[in-house]
């Protein structure tokens, strides 16, 4: 692929959108809930299983592509780990935003002498098919959005639900939307019937980052689950310290002036538990211990169990308890004991609340790093925005309709439409005066000044017409134009990071974009990168 033209770095207070809690932490690391990231390469002690681990890692990342990879993590290597659902397609630009920015953060510390490896973890037990279920592609009148109807039985986690024939005509379009390449290819033969939802996001990225090296991990099953079962027992165990612990950090948060992420309900629990018949994900709800039960009850939709109960079944089966958001960071860093963990805002908030667990579990924090925040800009927009002399940091503040306006402005002045006004008011005026004078002197002159004027005034309604029909051909022109700018970079007043189907972007521009967000992740930047491709 060609190299970016260029890319220009600005601060992230431009971007619209973020929370105070997010705009705070990148600024200045919010101490007093979130541990530092200075000297973050230091590894963490490699734990008792982590020779199981890699076995297991290894099983799910074969081919020479992972090789050097898997071998830096047997040798002790440590790990930068970040994670997102698995969505339809690869989901949209944020996730390889993300893949991008732990690659970049282990080379930084490989260099340093501080071997780390880069692992993505997929998020495989949520169990919310709507939100994952679609994907936009932009095209330059429109967005398309691509939706995968098979519908999955309620509350089942995602990541096992195999694909059916459904997918097929999605695929077809989104081979048509993207035009042919490797990638597209890589597309293609990742989403077939037959294989699950996660088999199909982990071969597509597989193949998107192979030149560097990219783990991909699926930890519901029972090996990792068995493996992490020290954390899954604590919040069994521990329900209510923990639960108490969560209040009180979401009201430090609150008198902090930012937000808690995930609300801390009475009853609510950092556990779900799966079903062993129908594999519905259902929370685990918590009824405090009294004297009628000393030890508490749990309750998973209208069934009731002792703690002892789910314990037999952590010890039987452990991939039947599932982490919640706010337990699966521990989960996840007792698993591969991390040395940095990347995120974007939603998570690093998700880390401001389990920061209380992880002292707790671990005796640790993981420190935190946000991903690479970015607007890919194609030539095509490029070029308007210069027709325009728009600048990036003007967009976020107009809509299309408002920017189709502003360009209108630019390019016919309302000084041109008072000009025009002005001039028909006076030549009236002249004519008239003029006309009526003749009159006087003659009939007959007067009614030729008549006809002579009236041929003037009309010449001039046709310059108005003129000028008032070129103004709409321009404006109409324009908001086409403003249109395309907008869906490009600011879709329906949302980041283009989070809409645009990334799919889009490495058909049109090759595998080597994946390498281009990865030194882009290594620059300096601490706000918002713009790359003009």
């Amino acid at each position: 692929m060609t190299e970016p033209l260029a890319d220009d770095c600005y601060p992230l207070t431009l971007t619209p959108g973020l929370s105070c809690l997010y705009r705070e932490f990148s600024a200045n690391g919010l101490p007093g809930f979130l541990p530092s990231a200075l000297g973050w390469d230091q590894r963490p002690a490699v734990p008792a299983h982590w020779p199981e681990v890699v076995k297991l890692i290894a099983a799910q990342n074969p081919g020479e592509a992972t090789r050097e990879s898997l071998q830096a993590l047997a040798a002790g290597a440590g790990t930068v780990l970040t994670g997102q659902q698995v969505t339809l397609f690869g989901g949209p630009l944020y996730t390889p935003f993300k893949m991008a920015t732990a690659i970049a953060r282990a080379r930084t510390a490989s260099r340093a002498g501080q071997p780390h490896v880069a692992i993505f973890w997929l998020a495989t037990e949520d169990h919310d098919f709507a939100e994952i279920a679609h994907v936009e592609f932009p095209l330059r009148k429109e967005m398309e959005r691509l939706v995968y109807a098979s519908t999955p039985e309620a509350t089942r986690p995602v990541g096992n639900l195999v694909i059916d024939e459904s997918i097929l005509p999605l695929v077809e379009r989104a081979t048509k939307l993207m035009g042919e390449s490797e990638a597209t290819d890589a597309l293609v033969q990742a989403w077939q019937p037959g294989k699950t939802l996660a088999q199909a996001f982990a071969e597509y990225y597989s193949r998107i980052f192979a030149a560097q090296g990219l783990l991909v991990l699926d930890a519901s099953g029972r090996d990792f689950h068995r493996l992490g079962s020290p954390v899954l027992r604590a919040g069994i165990e521990r329900a209510d310290e923990f639960h108490a612990a969560l209040v009180e950090r979401n009201h430090a948060l609150e008198a902090a002036g930012y937000h808690a992420q995930v609300a801390v309900m009475e009853h609510s629990s950092l556990l779900f538990l799966i079903d062993e018949q129908t594999g519905a994900r259902t929370a685990l709800k918590r009824t405090p211990y009294s004297a009628a039960e000393p030890n508490g009850l749990w309750h998973a939709g209208s069934r009731a169990y002792s703690t002892a109960d789910l314990v037999a079944i952590l010890n039987a089966e452990p991939e039947r308890i599932s982490p919640s958001a706010l337990l699966r960071p521990i989960f996840q860093d007792y698993l591969l004991s991390t040395s940095l963990v990347v995120g974007g805002p939603a998570e690093i908030a998700y880390f401001a609340q389990s920061a209380v667990l992880y002292e707790k579990i671990l005796g640790r924090q993981t420190p935190c790093a946000g991903r690479l925040s970015a607007t890919l800009i194609e030539p095509a927009v490029a070029e308007l925005l210069r027709k325009h002399n728009l600048p990036f940091e003007s967009l976020y503040k107009e809509t299309a309709d408002s920017l189709a306006k502003l360009l209108a402005e630019r390019a016919m002045p309302a000084e041109g439409r008072q000009r025009l006004t002005e001039a028909g008011k006076a030549l009236d005026a002249e004519l008239t005066a003029l006309v009526d004078w003749l009159k006087s002197q003659d009939e007959g002159l007067g009614k030729s000044a008549e006809a002579s004027a009236s041929k003037m005034q009309y010449q001039m309604g046709r310059m108005r017409a003129m000028a008032e029909t070129f103004q709409l051909q321009k404006e109409s022109s324009l908001a086409k134009q403003a249109q395309a700018i907008s869906l490009a970079l600011y879709p329906g007043g949302t980041m283009q990071e989070r809409v645009h189907a990334a799919a889009f972007y490495f058909a049109r521009y090759g595998f080597g974009l994946a390498e281009t967000l990865c030194a882009q992740a290594e620059k300096a930047c601490d706000g918002h990168t713009v790359l003009w491709l």
